[in-house]
């Protein structure tokens, strides 16, 4: 054979070869890198879609912390006011309760010093009455004379 007859002879192996891989080797080669191709862009989608909802879910998260956060501040600021209120609370009993106390102090002093007095008043009485016993050297009646010792008990 001649060189030309072998070229066309090459050719046409060529060809055929070319045909038969358009065929039947080709289409599950282009099939496999189309699915490949759809399952990288799912991935993607994927991957971006998980991205948006981590996003969100994160905005969720801060925004429950920050409510979370107010929360337990609030609650702070109203256990701090309670504290404060059952202070002042206990500041006005014991305040009302030492006043109840001295009141009670300076009505038992006012009446042990009534006591006092009239103890004083007898005793004076007695021996104003022992005294004039004793200037006049006789003795006095103590029922005659009761007139003029609540006088005298009267002035002291």
């Amino acid at each position: 054979m001649s060189i030309t007859g072998t070229l066309i002879v090459q050719m046409i192996v060529f060809l055929i070869l070319v045909w038969f891989t358009m065929k039947f080797v080709w289409p599950p080669i282009t099939v496999a890198l189309d699915e490949r191709a759809k399952k990288i862009a799912d991935g993607l989608s994927a991957a971006d879609k998980a991205k948006t909802e981590l996003s969100a879910a994160n905005k969720r998260v801060e925004a429950q912390l920050s409510a979370a956060r107010d929360d337990a501040a609030k609650r702070l600021a109203d256990a701090e006011r309670l504290a404060q209120q059952m202070v002042e609370d206990a500041k006005g009993r014991a305040s009302e309760e030492a006043a109840k106390i001295v009141a009670a102090a300076r009505a038992e002093a006012e009446q042990e010093s009534m006591k006092a007095r009239e103890i004083l008043r007898e005793q004076v009485a007695g021996l104003a009455v022992k005294g004039a016993e004793a200037i006049l050297r006789k003795e006095v009646n103590a029922a005659a004379h009761a007139d003029m010792l609540g006088r005298l008990k009267a002035e002291l």
